[in-house]
C-alpha cells in the first residue's frame, strides 16, 4: 500500500465495507485485506481472468463492473451475472481451490482490488460472520442463475428481450445498451433483436432516442414476459 494514496486506500475500505459479503469483517480485517491487496485496473472488454484459470486471488470491484460469461460447446457466449461497485468477484474458485468456472470480463471501464487467496482466507477463518455471509451470497447467486437459466429456457426471443430492457431500464426508462449487447445477453443476432424493437416501436411500446432505447409501456412488456411463461 506504500504507493497507494490515503484517499485510494480509503476508496478500498468503502469498496469492502459496501461488500455483501465483506461488510460483515471487522474493520481491523478490512484494514489487513486492503493492505494485502493491490489495484487492477482494466478497459471495457477486457479479460480478468479465463476459465480454467487458478482461483489464486479475489476481486472486490472498486467501480465500473464485471461480467461473468460462460461459452457452449457451440461457441456461443452466455451471460451469466454482472458484478458492479462493492461486489466479490472470482470467490468459488477461491474457496475450493479449484479452476476458474468462467470467464471475467469488464464491461466498461473498471477498478478492483485484488486479494490474494491466503490473505482471504485467513480473514474468513477468523471473521465467521463473513464466511457465513459469503456462503448465503453464493447461495443467492446460484438462485438467481438458475432463475435466469429457466426464463430463458421458457421464453423466446420477444419474452427474452422484454425481460432485459425491464430489468435494464433506469428510473427514465432508458437502457444503457446497444443493440449488439441486447443480442449478445438473449442469445440471438442483432439483426433479430432491431426487427423485434422497431415492432414494439409500431405498437409504441418503445422508443429510439440518442440515448438509447427508452421503454414507453412496462406494462406491455410485463405482458409479453406474463405470456411466454404461463404458455
Amino acid at each position: 500500500m506504500a504507493s497507494q494514496g490515503t484517499e485510494d486506500f480509503e476508496q478500498v475500505r468503502s469498496a469492502l465495507a459496501a461488500s455483501e459479503v465483506l461488510r460483515h469483517i471487522s474493520p481491523a480485517a478490512g484494514a489487513t485485506l486492503a493492505r494485502r491487496g493491490a489495484p487492477v485496473a482494466l478497459s471495457a472488454g477486457a479479460l480478468l481472468a479465463q476459465e480454467g484459470d487458478p482461483g489464486d486471488a479475489v476481486f472486490v470491484v472498486l467501480d465500473g463492473e464485471v461480467e461473468v460469461r460462460s461459452t457452449t460447446v457451440g461457441g456461443r457466449e452466455i451471460r451469466l451475472t454482472a458484478l458492479g461497485r462493492g461486489s466479490v468477484v472470482g470467490e468459488m474458485a477461491v474457496l475450493d481451490g479449484g479452476p476458474r468456472s468462467a470467464d471475467l470480463i469488464a464491461t466498461r471501464r473498471t477498478r478492483l482490488w485484488r486479494i490474494p487467496r491466503a490473505a482471504l482466507l485467513e480473514v474468513l477463518e477468523s471473521e465467521p460472520k463473513a464466511a457465513v455471509a459469503l456462503v448465503a451470497e453464493l447461495s443467492r447467486r446460484l438462485r438467481a442463475t438458475n432463475a435466469d437459466l429457466e426464463a430463458r429456457s421458457a421464453l423466446d426471443l420477444g419474452g427474452r428481450l422484454a425481460r432485459l430492457l425491464l430489468a435494464e431500464q433506469n428510473t427514465r426508462g432508458l437502457i444503457a445498451l446497444t443493440q449488439t449487447e441486447m443480442a449478445r445477453r438473449v442469445g440471438v443476432s442483432r439483426e433479430k433483436v432491431n426487427r423485434k424493437l422497431r415492432d414494439w416501436m409500431l405498437e409504441g411500446w418503445v422508443e429510439k432516442t440518442p440515448s438509447g432505447v427508452r421503454v414507453l409501456s412496462a406494462d406491455r412488456l410485463q405482458g409479453v414476459v406474463r405470456e411466454r411463461l404461463s404458455g
